[in-house]
């Protein structure tokens, strides 16, 4: 039995022609034919059984068979807000990664002791469909370009907000812990710092604005992973 192939399709339910990109890939890699069918997704909840009408070099037209609307797979948003490490392989593997375990909204944040200050957000959205389309997810994370640090907690002021560091004076407490107390929203935000951390005057301004002091646990991780486990810990407190 053939697999069933994926694609992104924001205007799934209007249009009648693959994407570009995703047409090449229909046609060039997967050798799709008229009357074949595919799977369409548009990232805002909905999957659609589609066949293929018509495939030349540069087209795949398709009409809809059936619109299959996803139940949510999470209550509430989960929220990664990370500083990019210097080397963007491991910001895109991230990327990757916490799109599989599932997200909604993912920030990079430039702070103080960044050591990135440039990310090209069309690439990391290109990672971020293609894991969508691996781990068959009906919604597509929203990815933020670069934003000041004291500006992000300036605007965001609601829901559960947490800041992971590694400062011994600054009191912490362990995030899964606090994403498990009873709350009156299932929204979850967590900041994770640059690869020498935030600086304290940056956790203590977060925990001045309202964000919760937390640690990810008794080892010290690199960036990434701690931007990992602290999506897996949002997943896992919601089951």
């Amino acid at each position: 039995m053939k697999e069933t192939r994926y694609f992104y399709v924001p205007d799934a339910a209007t249009g009648h022609e693959l994407p570009e990109e995703e047409a090449q890939h229909a046609l060039r890699v997967l050798r799709l034919q008229a009357g074949d069918e595919m799977m369409l997704m548009d990232g805002v909840g909905n999957f659609y059984r589609a066949e293929v009408t018509a495939a030349s070099n540069h087209h795949c037209l398709y009409r809809v068979v059936e619109t299959l609307p996803q139940p949510l797979q999470w209550q509430g948003r989960v929220h990664l807000a990370i500083a990019p490490t210097k080397m963007m392989e491991r910001m895109e593997w991230l990327m990757e990664k916490a799109t599989e375990v599932g997200i909604d909204e993912i920030t990079f944040l430039d702070c103080q002791f960044s050591e990135r200050r440039v990310v090209k957000v069309p690439r990391v959205e290109k990672i971020v469909v293609s894991a969508v389309k691996q781990s068959r997810k009906a919604t597509m994370p929203v990815v933020n370009p670069l934003t000041p640090f004291r500006q992000f907690i300036a605007s965001h002021t609601e829901g559960r907000r947490y800041i992971a560091h590694c400062y011994e004076e600054v009191p912490r407490v362990y995030l899964f812990d606090e994403l498990r107390k009873p709350s009156s929203t299932a929204d979850a935000l967590v900041m994770i710092g640059p690869e020498g951390d935030f600086s304290i005057d940056e956790v203590r301004s977060a925990v001045a604005a309202g964000f919760v002091s937390v640690d990810l646990g008794q080892s010290r991780l690199r960036t990434e992973t701690a931007g990992l486990a602290a999506v897996m810990m949002m997943q896992l407190s919601k089951t």
